[in-house]
């Protein structure tokens, strides 16, 4: 392989329970197109990623095909269902990855949450240029205003993970296969990489603007950030 080829899995086989939806909730309208196709766009557009794998929910290929459709342009995506758990969804994309992987045709593999429709394209081309020097990378944001069950201040500076999480492909290859051999499944991404992997996982700032859309007012919150300089919103 003689150039960058990046591959990306958006997770999309959440429910739409929280956010008081009777539908998945990357369907939902944001603005003028599904919530969903924000990231596909964004994603899309980025010059090295070769293949894109949206992981849904069982018997809903077809209605997710057919609302991203019209944001695809010439491009193609490969749609595949979800397991019970968010390692499983992810294992059952590094499946569908691991022959161009093995075959060297994939160099680096991000997965992102499809109801994070605002991480936006600097976010994106900031994670993946951190995966690829240092083998991994996540985003972070500073959490404040934290306190414990008994209503004490959290002590010291912490951070919140979000995605999406990138990764030298073979590695994360090599990491899933490990965990599917021990029957480990691990919260996210990175998770599994720290456990099976020897990758450096750098961390790149983000901020609350990439928020993920998980109760209703989440979604009126995307709205008034899409409404301001997305640039601020973000930092």
């Amino acid at each position: 392989m003689t150039e960058p080829a990046t591959a990306v899995v958006v997770l999309a086989a959440g429910s739409g329970s929280r956010v008081g939806a009777d539908r998945n909730k990357v369907l939902l309208t944001l603005r003028d197109r599904p919530v969903l196709a924000w990231s596909l766009t964004d994603v899309l557009a980025l010059p090295d990623v070769r293949r894109v794998v949206l992981v849904v929910r069982p018997g809903e290929a077809a209605s997710v095909g057919q609302a991203v459709a019209p944001y695809l342009g010439d491009r193609e995506v490969h749609v595949v269902d979800g397991g019970a758990t968010r390692h499983a969804s992810e294992w059952q994309a590094v499946r569908v990855l691991a022959p161009a992987i093995d075959a060297g045709e994939v160099d680096l593999v991000a997965v992102h949450d499809g109801a994070r429709p605002l991480a936006g394209r600097g976010l994106w081309e900031a994670v993946l240029g951190a995966a690829r020097e240092h083998g991994g990378a996540i985003p972070v944001a500073p959490l404040s205003g934290l306190v414990t069950t008994d209503l004490r201040a959290v002590p010291g500076e912490l951070a919140g993970v979000q995605t999406p999480q990138a990764f030298a492909a073979r590695e994360l290859l090599a990491a899933y296969r490990a965990a599917d051999a021990e029957g480990f499944e691990a919260t996210d991404t990175a998770g599994c990489l720290a456990r099976y992997a020897d990758v450096r996982i750098a961390a790149v700032r983000s901020g609350p603007g990439n928020l993920k859309i998980t109760f209703p007012e989440d979604l009126g919150l995307a709205e008034s950030l899409l409404a301001g300089p997305v640039e601020d919103a973000l930092g």
